[in-house]
C-alpha cells in the first residue's frame, strides 16, 4: 500500500475536509497547501497525481496523534525519514489510543483472527527476536476495520 492509499481512507475514515487535513499537519509543525493535499488524495493514473514521501506521511501521523491525544510537551519528534507498515500500524494505534483488544476487535469485520501475542510481534523493535513484519493485507484490513467502525454505512 502507498503512503497515498492509506491517507486517503484515513480521510475518508474520519470524514476529514481539505482544512482539517491541512490541521492535522500544522499540528506536527508542517505547512501544506490544498493544493498539496487535492494531489496526494488523486489515484495514480491522474496527471497532478504526487507521491506523498514518507517523511511527509509521517508528519500527518504525527499530528494525528497530536489531535486524537493531545500535543505532547517539549519540541515535536522529528519525522521518521522511512516508514513500513509495523511503523504506521504503531502510530494509528497510538493516535487512536487502541489497546491490544480494541486492535484485535478492529479486525474482527474483515475476518482476521490473530492472537495478542502475534499482534503484539506488529509493535516490537525490529531487532527483537519475536518482531514480525506487518504484510499490506493486515494493515489494509486494519484500515477497513477502522473504517467500519468510525464510519458505519
Amino acid at each position: 500500500m502507498t503512503n497515498n492509499d492509506i491517507l486517503r481512507r484515513l480521510r475518508y475514515t474520519f470524514n476529514y475536509n481539505d482544512s482539517k487535513m491541512i490541521a492535522i499537519f500544522a499540528l506536527a509543525d508542517r505547512e501544506v497547501t490544498r493544493e498539496q493535499i487535492s494531489n496526494w488524495m488523486k489515484k495514480e493514473d491522474d496527471p497532478a497525481y504526487r507521491r506523498c514521501d514518507d517523511p511527509t506521511f509521517a508528519q500527518f501521523l504525527n499530528g494525528l496523534i497530536n489531535d486524537k491525544r493531545g500535543k505532547k510537551e517539549g519540541p515535536q519528534a522529528p519525522p521518521e525519514k522511512a516508514l513500513n507498515n509495523n511503523i504506521i500500524f504503531r502510530k494509528l494505534k497510538i493516535a487512536l489510543n487502541l489497546q491490544a483488544e480494541d486492535v484485535l476487535e478492529i479486525l474482527k469485520p474483515a475476518k482476521v483472527e490473530i492472537s495478542k501475542h502475534e499482534l503484539s510481534a506488529f509493535f516490537r523493535r525490529p531487532d527483537h527476536k519475536h518482531y514480525r513484519e506487518c504484510q499490506d493485507q493486515l494493515l489494509r484490513a486494519f484500515l477497513k476495520g477502522l473504517q467500519t467502525k468510525y464510519r458505519p454505512a
